[in-house]
């Protein structure tokens, strides 16, 4: 560990959404702060994200700070489904309005944060050879920063373009005249595709699992949608905050069970959710995470609209998942399955055709040679754990966290470690976090960190960690829900099935409401399984 140099009262990692709450609020609280984030601006994962189409998959007007009346009223979004370059905006001007860029280090990486035990603060290292003392860390690593790049044999020979979606050329790629290759067909794969389709010259997509996916629909917002927003929007958020996964409540929650309906009724709602378009879909029954039987009739639903939009059989049938709809993550899209129409787009079954090797023109799968000048890689994310995971974090004793996690993440709440005292995570595996709307999911995080500071603070108390017992028992309770779910049985990104070699553990936590409630309880309690220390 260096030298330490200055000595504030937090440190914040990462200035995406999270970080620069946390920041305002521990601000707020007269704290002195520094942030360091390794990208040249805010946004986190929307400063990187800026491959073509991307866009938020929950509705602008819900997906958006809360905590601010006047940032609500001055805001204007343009579209239903805010656009990668609208958010950075909203972003920015977050950073400005609040004053918060003074405080924030940019193309700065920490590299390691290790926890002194007699002094009681950590020591946090950056890749620019700065070490900086804390009495507070809070990772605002994010959920989605962490890129997952596959190790093909030869893609070092290859001489054309790679790109990977989450770490995308912030001065744009012109496909035009190109013979491109798209690896990975989930949520950037399926909003990128089409976008690349209308420049290239020929695109290969290799598929290795299809994906569900609904239409966005989306549109420009209307000036009388904005006005009753703005003139009810506590309890437009409120009632948010009462849905299963924290938004969607003006769609109406789902109040009756498929076996309650008629086949035709069935079919008449999906209709509708489908007419509606996005994440919705799920709260056309109540029982669709639940229940097989149930699932299936909606999974029946989006097959057959499948194989109503493309026109070619097999290629429909190759897009046609067999799996659970919402087990893995739902997509939502503009005009996806229709790109699969286009003539100069081929779909490849990696299942049946994998990738053997990359050669300078190109890559082998199945025996057949494929000759592209650029390849994409759309396959995601080491999820809620990559980020946290590249910084070498030590606790007391100079337990490594990649050690403690080894085997799966372990966390109280999904906001602190045991063994890690005043380490904070912002959504990290434990809470709703990815199974959410993040925006409030972040706020909530934020202001519980942040009260839970002042407490400390009101109280001399230094020091503050979950015991071992109370965390053990949220794993067991995170699990148990998940496995009551059929979102627990694939091999989704939500267990870490994407990354080699990741352990196999279910690290959302299912069910908003349900998980405020808990966190209000543990501070009603007096923060009820954490140990402080004065």
């Amino acid at each position: 560990m260096a030298e330490t140099g200055r000595s504030v009262d937090a440190v914040i990692v990462g200035a995406g959404f999270a970080g620069l709450y946390m920041l305002h609020r521990l601000r707020g609280l007269g704290l002195s702060v520094q942030v360091f984030e390794a990208g040249g601006g805010v946004g986190g994962t929307w400063y990187w994200n800026r491959y073509p189409g991307a866009r938020c998959d929950v509705e602008s007007l819900e997906y958006s700070y809360q905590f601010s009346e006047e940032l609500q009223m001055e805001w204007d979004w343009t579209e239903r489904y805010a656009s990668q370059p609208e958010i950075l905006r909203y972003a920015e001007h977050v950073a400005d309005r609040f004053s918060l860029w003074s405080d924030i280090s940019f193309g700065t990486r920490v590299t390691a944060a290790a926890f002194d035990e007699e002094a009681g603060r950590w020591a946090v290292e950056t890749d620019r050879g700065e070490c900086v003392s804390a009495r507070f860390c809070v990772m605002a690593t994010g959920c989605l920063s962490s890129t997952n790049m596959p190790d093909f044999p030869g893609l070092e020979r290859f001489a054309g373009a790679v790109y990977h979606t989450g770490r995308w050329p912030h001065e744009g790629v012109d496909f035009s005249g190109l013979r491109a290759a798209v690896i990975g067909t989930g949520s950037s794969a399926i909003q990128s595709i089409p976008m690349i389709a209308r420049q290239a010259s020929a695109l290969y997509v290799f598929q290795r699992t299809p994906n569900y996916s609904i239409p966005a629909h989306n549109r420009p917002l209307r000036d009388e949608e904005v006005a009753t927003f703005r003139q009810d929007w506590r309890a437009f958020r409120q009632a948010n905050k009462e849905m299963p996964f924290g938004f969607g409540a003006r769609y109406g929650a789902p109040d009756r069970m498929t076996s309650e309906a008629s086949e035709q009724e069935r079919q008449a709602a999906y209709e509708a959710r489908w007419q509606l378009g996005g994440l919705p879909f799920m709260g056309a029954f109540a029982d669709l995470i639940l229940d097989v039987e149930a699932n299936e009739t909606a999974g029946r639903f989006v097959r057959g609209k499948i194989s109503e939009i493309v026109k070619d059989p097999e290629v429909a049938a190759l897009l046609s998942p067999v799996t659970v709809v919402g087990c893995k993550r739902l997509c939502v899209d503009s005009g996806y399955y229709e790109t699969f129409n286009l003539p100069n787009v081929s779909l490849v079954d990696l299942g049946a055709s994998p990738v053997s090797e990359f050669f300078e023109g190109g890559l082998r799968a199945g025996g057949v040679e494929y000759l592209v000048d650029a390849v994409v890689f759309a396959t995601g994310f080491d999820a809620m754990t990559g980020a946290l995971g590249k910084i070498d974090t030590r606790g007391r004793g100079e337990l490594a966290l990649r050690d403690k996690w080894a085997a799966g993440p372990r966390a109280y709440l999904g906001l602190a470690t045991a063994g890690f005292p005043n380490l904070f995570m912002i959504t990290g595996p434990g809470s709703p976090s990815v199974l959410s709307n993040m925006l409030p999911s972040i706020e909530q995080h934020v202001d519980w960190i942040a009260d839970c500071i002042g407490y400390l603070q009101d109280r001399q108390v230094h020091r503050i960690e979950p015991s071992v017992e109370a965390e053990n028992a949220w794993v067991d309770h995170v699990n148990a829900v998940a496995s009551a779910t059929l979102m627990h049985g694939c091999n989704s990104w939500y267990l870490g099935a994407n990354v080699p070699g990741k352990p196999r553990v279910f690290m959302p936590y299912i069910g908003f409401p349900e998980y405020v409630a808990k966190c209000g309880e543990v501070v009603a309690g007096g923060y009820e399984g954490f140990v402080l220390a004065t």
